[in-house]
């Protein structure tokens, strides 16, 4: 069996310019703050070490109010900008008809997830897609892959998983897994020095197949 599972944002999608409308919106409805722009939001969503509500809205906490604000205008928000990196439709088909299984784990939430892969027709290709409310930690946490591949019946040592990601929470996911990983350069964070850098998404048809 041979198992690959793909980070969301930033690697398969390009969902940066709606998260930054739905921030902006709570920013300016419950603080009166100025916007953020585009570039500083996807930095730090990446960073490895940030608190996102003291960033995003000046808080040390998500505030009840914050996160209801931004969940019912991201709910509609998050499809009306959202594309597929080039090539990503065509790895996804290849893979699937190889008889590859695919799967999401995101840290974002699954209902999220799944209305926004569902509105660019691909996830049928998904045997899985996996937020991060459906496990205790989420990355750079393993649970989320390790909760994939014991569905799968994924045994070390005969079977084969790549994790592909944009970050390197990915990267340390599929370490603290014990699973190869590919970092996607055309995502959110272009810069890497991680060894396994892949340019483009067709670059992993070669690698698992």
């Amino acid at each position: 069996m041979r198992v690959v599972i793909f980070d969301m944002d930033g690697t398969l999608i390009d969902s940066s310019k709606d998260i930054t409308i739905s921030i902006n919106y709570v920013r300016e409805r419950n603080h009166q703050l100025e916007p953020l722009s585009e570039e500083f939001v996807i930095k730090a969503i990446n960073m490895q070490e940030r608190n996102l509500p003291k960033l995003f809205y000046t808080t040390e906490d998500y505030k009840d109010d914050d996160r209801a604000v931004f969940e019912k205008h991201y709910a509609k928000q998050c499809v009306k900008n959202l594309y597929l990196y080039d090539g990503v439709l065509e790895v996804l088909q290849t893979l699937k008809n190889h008889g590859v299984k695919l799967s999401v784990a995101t840290n974002a939430p699954t209902k999220f997830a799944k209305i926004m892969l569902k509105s660019l027709d691909v996830d049928s290709y998904f045997d899985m897609i996996v937020g991060a409310d459906k496990v205790q930690i989420p990355k750079p946490n393993p649970m989320m892959l390790e909760f994939i591949l014991e569905d799968y019946g994924f045994k070390k040592g005969e079977d084969l998983a790549w994790v592909v990601g944009d970050s390197l929470k990915d990267v340390e996911s599929a370490t603290n897994a014990n699973l190869k990983s590919l970092f996607a350069l055309w995502g959110f964070s272009p810069i890497s020095s991680y060894k396994n850098k892949i340019s483009s998404p067709k670059e992993i048809i070669n690698i698992v197949l």
